[in-house]
């Protein structure tokens, strides 16, 4: 039986051949009070971006809504069911938030919850992050401390990584679980639990919450997987085998379930979403350029300190060594891998790479403090000039596309609201039209507050649309749109006017009569036949025309009322 001991406080004794953290009672402030400041510093870095939430986040928000009411996973009251949704965990999270009341609900001290409830829910993952991080130092190093600031400061740092935490949509969640997933390794490996069920069981059912989180987090079920390769010798091979099948069990058998239940419930086996972006696997050439991108926005000289120290700790005589620092750079090889083959996302800032920051970040602090703990003094002050270096150079790189991002953040909630839930209210009302539908791409703030049956001419929401545009079928999606839907409002903004199609011609010919126009051919139309007070017509365009420049609310200035609700008109929206 090993029985040596550390004499440091704080480190790892090992007992019975095991690997166990000793700390004393009362050396546990300096990581809380680490883990603190760091959650602050994040939130502080978020709340520069004001009451702004991405308009995507409210689709998710609106079925939860209908889920809370007892509809279904429907988007609107009496829809057919359709997974218009790609994150189901952080979709059940809203749930249970608007069930307590704390979602959905009105507001708190004049802000609305649906802006600060998600990002509560962020500050909480914030939190859970470098707890996290905490909690994979405490076995490798004496300064836990120390690794936790530095992960805390590194990640205030990153614009991408603020931005889309408190955005709204799942990243919290998704980046919370892999760095969990990350500590769940690294202590394993340190504390030679590795080929317990125990943790092949925990790390399969952290990867399947991932994957319920988002489509992609599916690729850290090859996290234990592949960190048990590293142990592969042939003495070890049963309990390798045992280890794999639990690991590979937890996660595969639960996962079949719920594709199982999707496949009863919505007809598909991928969501519907899935379907409509008809994701496609990128040559290798794609995949090097947008990998290359991302690390180029990270700045190179933290990406290459990073390389550079988690090597260095890695072939040092101690820890972390080789076998730890895998535990953390598998998962964020795969994460990166999950970034690198998605298409690129329209909504800017890198949204996909979440978790390739809570991860990257994890390595840098763990390899970084361990050096500076088997260093002399001298050498601690030139490692720690290097991280604050290369740190400044990376806020600085990211400056210009940072305040870019909060000067103008993706589409907001309250656009979408104002634009299209509210205007289309108050344009149905003018025109004295009843039960009328909406064709539109832009949906969050719309199902939240529309009156109207609303239909996704993205295709998110509408699983037929969704199978036009993955097929490049776009004459199928004109004639199922305008001669089957028949709505009577379509919106299309430029980029879908041209890429469906729905422009000037097409929509004359079908009898719809334009509201509004842009230049390159979106705007808003009415099916004539529709219009009951056509000498209303000329005054409903010349409201339009004047209410529509204020109707973008960027960042800080967002505000489209405190309970958006069906119905939704510009005096409840703060808009006239």
């Amino acid at each position: 039986m090993i029985t040596t001991t550390s004499a440091v406080p704080g480190q790892s004794q090992r007992r019975a051949g095991r690997l166990v953290d000793r700390p004393e009672p009362g050396r546990r402030w300096p990581e809380a009070l680490a883990v603190a400041a760091g959650t602050l510093l994040i939130t502080w870095q978020g709340s520069r971006l004001g009451r702004w939430i991405v308009d995507d986040a409210a689709i998710t928000f609106a079925y939860a809504r209908s889920i809370d009411e007892g509809h279904g996973p429907v988007q609107q009251p009496g829809a057919e069911p359709v997974e218009g949704y790609s994150n189901p965990a952080w979709l059940a999270l809203l749930v249970v938030g608007r069930r307590l009341g704390l979602f959905d609900r009105g507001a708190w001290f004049g802000v609305p919850d649906l802006v600060l409830f998600p990002k509560l829910l962020a500050v909480l993952c914030a939190a859970g992050i470098l707890l996290a991080t905490a909690a994979a130092a405490r076995p490798l190093v004496t300064r836990v401390w120390a690794a936790t600031g530095l992960a805390g400061v590194l990640l205030a740092a990153n614009s991408s990584f603020v931005a889309w935490m408190f955005s709204g949509l799942e990243n919290p969640l998704y980046a919370l679980l892999a760095a969990v997933l990350a500590a769940v390794l690294v202590r394993a490996v340190a504390q030679d639990t590795l080929l317990t069920r125990r943790t092949a069981v925990t790390c399969g059912l952290l990867a399947l919450g991932a994957a319920l989180t988002r489509p992609d987090g599916a690729v850290l079920a090859g996290a234990y997987p592949l960190l048990l390769l590293t142990r592969l010798r042939r003495p070890a091979l049963p309990g390798l085998l045992r280890a794999a099948a639990y690991g590979i069990g937890a996660f595969v058998l639960p996962y079949a379930l719920f594709l199982v239940l999707r496949r009863a419930e919505f007809g598909r086996w991928v969501p519907n979403t899935a379907v409509a972006k008809a994701q496609q696997l990128p040559d290798l050439a794609a995949f090097a350029r947008t990998s290359g991108e991302l690390l180029s926005f990270t700045g190179w000289p933290v990406v290459l300190l990073t390389v550079a120290v988690c090597a260095v700790a890695a072939t040092r005589p101690g820890r972390p060594g080789p076998a730890v620092l895998a535990a953390v750079l598998v998962p964020l090889g795969l994460t990166l891998f999950a970034f690198g083959v998605l298409d690129p996302d329209w909504m800017g800032l890198y949204r996909f790479a979440t978790p390739v920051w809570a991860l990257g970040t994890m390595a840098l602090a763990l390899a970084t403090v361990a050096l500076a703990d088997r260093s002399a003094p001298r050498r601690r002050v030139l490692l720690a000039a290097a991280v604050a270096a290369s740190t400044v150079f990376s806020v600085v790189a990211q400056k210009e596309s940072a305040d870019a991002f909060r000067d103008k953040p993706t589409l907001s909630l309250c656009t979408v609201v104002k634009r299209h839930g509210v205007l289309f209210n108050e344009q149905a009302d003018r025109l004295g039209i009843g039960d009328a539908s909406l064709l539109t791409p832009s949906l969050g703030g719309t199902l939240l507050t529309s009156k109207l049956k609303v239909h996704d001419l993205a295709g998110l929401t509408e699983p037929r649309i969704a199978d036009y545009l993955a097929a490049g079928d776009i004459k199928g999606l004109q004639t199922y749109a305008l001669d089957e839907l028949r709505p009577t409002f379509v919106h299309a903004t430029d980029a879908w006017a041209e890429k469906t199609g729905m422009k000037k011609s097409l929509l004359t010919a079908k009898g719809y009569l334009p509201l509004y126009r842009t230049s390159d051919g979106g705007g808003a139309w009415v099916r004539a036949e529709a219009v009951r007070r056509p000498e209303q017509l000329p005054a409903a365009r010349a409201w339009t025309r004047q209410v529509l420049p204020t109707a973008v609310s960027p960042g800080e200035r967002q505000e489209c009322g405190t309970q958006l609700t069906p119905g939704l008109t510009a005096a409840g929206a703060h808009w006239s």
